[in-house]
């Protein structure tokens, strides 16, 4: 039987959570693991595991014909490598990333993720749960401004999420890309997936017409933004 490859499918936000009724992100992402019934577990350590969160979640999955579960941190937490190595998905919901981080690092989770991305488990999530992959994000888990993080580094460079959702966001990371404050990196429009296999950028999927991404990088101060092709999912 091949190796799986490696895919990590970032979404800079909308979703399941925002409308329950356009889920073919969620749809494309199943697919990707091509399993009839993929196993897919929902982390939503970013925002505190609020029950209305995981009740959207069960709602949207259970619709799409998966085996849904959640991975808690605040309650009662399984053994983590048994559990993560035995989905075929892991979706990591959206808030403070930088607390998110923190409560992995403090589990030792992370290198159990980044076991099962290396043995084919597909690594998704919006906002909070796009910008962890990376080396670097545009977080906004602080309150006075948008600010650079750094992340897990599965993936190289930067990215910022909500690129069109959130006014602050593209003057942010022009600002801190232009002053060398964060890498050069790929900004996600809502309801956009950069799909990346390996380390690579394999595909740019959307779920609403006219919605995109980029990539970006400064070039003696001056920021470069390219629009990355992209294909809309009925």
């Amino acid at each position: 039987m091949p190796e799986k490859p490696r895919q990590i499918i970032a979404i800079g936000g909308g979703g399941f959570y925002r409308d329950a009724e356009n889920l073919a992100l969620e749809k494309y992402v199943i697919q990707q693991t091509g399993v009839e019934s993929p196993r897919v577990a929902f982390v939503p350590t970013a925002s505190g595991e609020p029950d209305h969160y995981v009740a959207s979640f069960y709602a949207a999955f259970l619709k799409l014909g998966c085996r849904p579960s959640v991975l808690t941190f605040f309650k009662r937490t399984p053994e983590l490598r048994s559990f993560l190595l035995d989905q075929d998905v892991i979706y990591v919901g959206g808030g403070n990333t930088k607390t998110l981080l923190a409560v992995w690092r403090d589990w030792g989770v992370i290198e159990i993720l980044r076991e099962a991305w290396e043995t084919g488990v597909v690594l998704t999530g919006v906002s909070a749960g796009a910008i962890c992959w990376f080396e670097q994000g545009l977080t906004d888990s602080f309150s006075d401004a948008l600010r650079p993080l750094a992340c897990l580094g599965f993936l190289p460079g930067s990215c910022c999420p909500h690129y069109d959702g959130e006014p602050q966001r593209r003057p942010s990371y022009h600002r801190l890309l232009a002053g060398g404050e964060i890498s050069a990196g790929i900004a996600i429009e809502d309801w956009t997936a950069v799909h990346s296999q390996g380390v690579e950028i394999s595909r740019v999927v959307a779920s609403r017409n006219g919605a995109r991404a980029y990539s970006l990088r400064s070039v003696y101060g001056s920021v470069q933004e390219v629009p990355l092709p992209v294909e809309y999912l009925r």
